[in-house]
């Protein structure tokens, strides 16, 4: 009930204030697990993915933030849960396979911090590991100007084809340096 009505007044303002465009929401799966990958340069960015998907998003969020009293409040509400940035996290990995197991949509933003400027920074290995355990295609999202939305800004959203995995054991590094240069590739030419 209040991811649905967060979801209503995000895109009032999304489509109102910010004037904002999606492109692409023909390539989001509507069955599925699905792993949404992400470029991130502002904190407006799991606003702008969660309204233009057509399904609820259930994102990683940095840990950080579940220690401010009413944002994790808030983003708990959302169906958000914790990650712990830097080094390996079971309960975070445990959650996320949850959310895939029960053909949800995970929202990722592999760069794992905001890039300044706009900039793509590099991806970390986290979606790309969980595709290749799961069989879960990856779907790259290119967002533009959710950093500038009171300097005359348009955000787009640009949904892009689904990137197939197909599940085969244990990955090897090899394949998840593969996909993860893959997506990050992928990504960057949508924010061309």
């Amino acid at each position: 009930m209040f991811y649905q009505f967060a979801k209503f007044v995000s895109y009032l303002f999304l489509r109102y204030i910010c004037r904002w465009e999606v492109h692409g929401r023909e390539n989001f799966p509507l069955e599925g697990p699905v792993i949404i990958i992400a470029n991130h340069i502002s904190y407006l960015d799991p606003v702008a993915v969660g309204v233009a998907s057509p399904r609820p998003v259930r994102f990683m969020a940095k840990e950080e933030l579940f220690h401010i009293p009413v944002l994790q409040w808030i983003i708990r509400g959302l169906h958000a849960f914790p990650v712990r940035r830097g080094r390996s996290d079971r309960a975070a990995l445990k959650a996320a396979l949850e959310v895939l197991g029960g053909g949800q949509v995970l929202g990722i933003f592999p760069e794992g911090t905001r890039g300044k400027g706009g900039q793509l920074l590099p991806f970390q290995h986290g979606a790309a590991l969980l595709a290749l355990k799961t069989g879960t295609p990856l779907l790259p999202v290119a967002l533009k100007d959710t950093n500038r939305i009171f300097r005359g800004g348009r955000i787009k959203v640009i949904i892009g084809q689904p990137i197939k995995v197909t599940a085969s054991g244990p990955s090897t590094p090899q394949q998840v340096q593969d996909l993860t240069a893959t997506a990050y590739q992928t990504v960057a030419k949508m924010l061309a």
